[in-house]
């Protein structure tokens, strides 16, 4: 089934100069990449993108990073998009991410762990809305 899914290469990622090999292994892959910008993103924002941990105790320092720099935000496309790009991202602890993964290969921290995507197809259109508006 052809689906689509919000990717954000966090801003780790742009800092650390990966964003060219993070999207390689997405189109190594075959997953095609619909919609993409770079920008840096306002409290504002991250509050609504992360909006059910608003209210959590991680969540501060969250929003202090994501808000931190330049993010990479993109649209992937493909079959079964939404399981395969998180299966390629690895576990969100990068420290506990399977080697191949692109966090068990780049990333030391749970919170700075390069890339956020949706976790379902209701998360994926409600966070596509978001980022890329019609």
């Amino acid at each position: 089934m052809i689906q689509r899914t919000l990717v954000l290469l966090k801003p780790d990622a742009v800092r650390r100069g990966l964003v060219g090999q993070v999207l390689a292994r997405f189109e190594a892959k075959g997953l095609a990449i619909v919609a993409m910008e770079q920008r840096t993103i306002t409290a504002e924002q991250a509050d609504r993108h992360y909006a059910e941990h608003v209210e959590k105790d991680f969540y501060p320092p969250l929003r202090e990073f994501i808000t931190s720099g330049p993010l990479v935000a993109l649209v992937l496309e493909g079959d079964e998009a939404i399981d395969i790009v998180r299966a390629l991202n690895g576990a969100t602890d990068g420290r506990k991410a399977a080697p191949g993964t692109i966090r068990g290969d780049y990333s030391l921290s749970n919170r700075e762990n390069l890339v956020h995507a949706s976790d379902s197809p209701e998360s994926a259109e409600r966070e596509i809305a978001l980022w890329f508006p019609s």
